[in-house]
């Protein structure tokens, strides 16, 4: 691995290189490719507990599934790999290795159709505030390329930096997904859309960013899907939410019941439901 760790104090984010196999990342690709199955067969959006597959027309109108969220609980290929002690290597320096999660989500992009992030943060999505200190400090948010990531493929765009400026003032007034970049959003804020720069991944790569960091993605203009796997992690003592995922570097598998993470009726309406 190149020094990732100054990349990402410096830029808001880094790219660790091949640290996946190709017969890992095939493995993770079907493991993907049942999820998003199942989601397509529920036909329209539905949530158990803090599982959720978020499914909306595609193109040709049949069901599509841009994101799917925690489906670690169900599968074990997906779930292995959230846990991997690779992740504490990689971590260590930047969280140390008492770890608990609070994403765990794929992400689908159909060839040649949009499935567009607008320009954001992620700080944007931990709530409520209180249950998070230090942010941009006990927070990394991690991608594994399962499929070449890359302008073409729709891949993410970063303002290298960014992080370092805190909370940004973007329109929050749409919601981020569904939505193109829009380059009038960055210069609101202050930002210059000629700093944007393109987050480019082979099968195997892992993307390291900065909760704090601005970034968007644009349409998938190639020929072939594109998937994304994205787990955050978070220092244990700075959260009072998620599911731990290592202890003292050790990985700590799931309880039987589930931890409190974004879905704030989980203990009220945790059953399962279409929504």
């Amino acid at each position: 691995m190149t020094d990732y760790v100054s990349d990402y104090r410096d830029k808001g984010y880094a790219i660790a290189r091949n640290i996946f196999s190709l017969e890992e990342i095939a493995r993770i690709g079907a493991a993907m490719d049942e999820v998003y199955a199942e989601g397509v067969a529920h036909g329209r959006s539905f949530r158990h507990g803090n599982l959720f597959y978020n499914v909306q027309p595609g193109p040709d109108g049949r069901p599509h599934v841009p994101m799917a969220q925690w489906p670690s609980y169900h599968n074990a290929v997906l779930n292995e790999t959230r846990l991997d002690l690779r992740w504490v290597e990689i971590l260590e320096p930047l969280i140390g290795d008492n770890l608990k999660q609070i994403i765990n989500q794929l992400h689908w992009k159909l060839p040649n159709s949009r499935g567009d992030f607008a320009w954001h943060q992620d700080s944007r999505f931990r709530r409520p505030e209180t249950a998070y200190r230090n942010l941009g400090d006990s927070y990394v948010q991690t991608g594994i390329a399962i499929d070449p990531h890359n302008p073409m493929t729709g891949g993410m765009r970063f303002i290298p930096g960014s992080h370092a400026r805190g909370p940004v003032d973007l329109d929050t007034s749409t919601e981020v997904l569904g939505n193109a970049p829009q380059d009038a959003a960055l210069e609101a804020a202050g930002i210059s859309p000629g700093d944007q720069v393109d987050l480019i991944l082979e099968p195997g790569d892992v993307a390291l960013w900065n909760p704090y960091l601005v970034h968007a993605s644009g349409t998938n203009r190639s020929d072939h899907l594109r998937r994304l796997y994205i787990n955050g992690y978070v220092r244990a003592e700075d959260c009072d939410r998620g599911e731990w995922a290592f202890r003292d570097g050790e990985p700590v598998p799931l309880g039987p019941e589930p931890a409190l993470v974004h879905y704030e009726q989980l203990f009220e309406d945790g059953e399962p439901h279409y929504v």
